[in-house]
């Protein structure tokens, strides 16, 4: 098999299995005390700042980080840990989630000086959020399509006009890495022409729109510019390099273990009750598939210990991830006798329920799968 989708595997790490048992510790205080209930899906939906700052305060953001910008300079595999068992109790971590997995690295690999410091201590201490600034109305996930432009002004300022979409938990964000046309689309070229902006949020000019979702919840939006100035320092590295800067960007946001967990609470309810023969079976085969997909989304996090970019592999894994957390809904429902409504007194009925009204969403935000799946191709050289 070609390397670009040959990983290395994770050596054992003892550092990473300390910090799962203090988070498991952390964890099992805060659900006693009543600070948050388990819920599916609540790397998108569950934004609680107090709780953000709970984990910097206990140095689990920016873990990776140097300790200059105010991180902890841990490994990927401590911090892997660390995600995984917030996921895996349904923890309310979205307020910073996007921050801290994406936008942080981001900054460290292209920002300046001055960005760097003003905004990831912020980002560590779990006080400061970010949006994703990449899908568009009329372009989904071909990002070589956007139509969102930035044109500088006489002061040296940028200019943006146009809007974006799916942008979770904009609302309470303060600032969107934004993907932008900064030359004319050439359909010679269509990835060349874009930059990235560092954009904070309370500009005049920005529109909110809120896009609910089956259940009524909110944390999908669509964020209009209407002639929003920029100052010009922020311009998130090289002009015209936005499309390269992306494309990494993208291997932090595809290949974590909430591609594999969203679904995980209703998992674990399934799991205390199943009884029968066709509940046990089930039961094995999900877990059988989520062991498989946990191994190769560890790999992942070993290889950027390593200093690698696994654009490919994580593409599959948020391919064959996001296809597995649907599957679970699906599966569990066939199998129980339990009816799935947000309003049940049942934990289990209630998980089925959150499972499945956000399921349209699994395999469409990160790039849906058959863009994901043309990007694999395109590794393998098939395409």
């Amino acid at each position: 098999m070609p390397s670009t989708l040959t990983l290395a595997p994770a050596p054992p790490s003892e550092a990473a299995e300390r910090v799962r048992l203090e988070v498991r510790e952390f964890l099992a205080a805060e659900l006693a005390a009543g600070s948050f209930e388990t819920h599916v899906d609540t790397w998108l939906s569950g934004v609680d700042p107090a709780f953000s700052r709970k984990l910097g305060e206990r140095g689990w953001l920016g873990m990776t980080w140097p300790k200059e910008y105010g991180g902890h300079e841990r490994t990927a595999m401590e911090r892997y840990a660390v995600t995984e068992e917030l996921l895996a109790a349904g923890a309310p971590v979205a307020a910073h989630w996007i921050a801290d997995r994406q936008s942080g690295p981001n900054l460290l690999r292209y920002g300046t000086e001055a960005q760097r410091t003003d905004i990831l201590p912020r980002i560590a201490a779990g006080e400061c959020y970010f949006v994703i600034g990449m899908s568009e109305p009329d372009s989904g996930s071909d990002l070589a399509s956007i139509r969102t432009k930035a044109v500088r002004n006489a002061d040296g300022d940028w200019v943006v006009d146009g809007a974006k979409v799916w942008t979770s938990n904009a609302h309470h964000s303060h600032y969107a890495i934004v993907l932008v046309r900064t030359a004319p689309a050439d359909p010679q070229h269509r990835h060349a022409g874009m930059s990235q902006l560092l954009v904070d949020l309370s500009l005049p000019g920005i529109t909110i729109n809120p896009i609910r979702i089956l259940d009524g919840g909110h944390h999908f939006n669509e964020v209009v510019f209407d002639s929003v100035v920029v100052p010009g320092d922020m311009l998130l590295g090289e002009e015209g390099a936005g499309w390269h800067q992306v494309t990494a960007e993208l291997a932090f946001e595809r290949s974590g273990p909430e591609r594999i967990l969203s679904t995980f609470p209703l998992l674990t309810a399934f799991a205390r009750r199943a009884s029968s023969d066709a509940e046990l079976a089930t039961l094995g085969r999900l877990s059988a598939r989520l062991l498989a997909l946990r191994q190769l989304s560890i790999r992942i996090a070993a290889a950027l210990d390593r200093g690698e970019l696994p654009d490919i592999p994580a593409a599959l894994v948020k391919d064959v991830g996001t296809t597995f957390e649907a599957d679970v809904a699906e599966e569990i429902r066939r199998v129980v006798d339990v009816p799935a409504s947000l309003d049940s007194p049942d934990p289990l009925g209630r998980a089925l329920a959150e499972a499945q009204l956000h399921a349209p969403g699994y395999t469409l935000r990160g790039g849906t799968n058959e863009i994901l799946r043309g990007i694999v191709a395109r590794g393998l050289g098939l395409r």
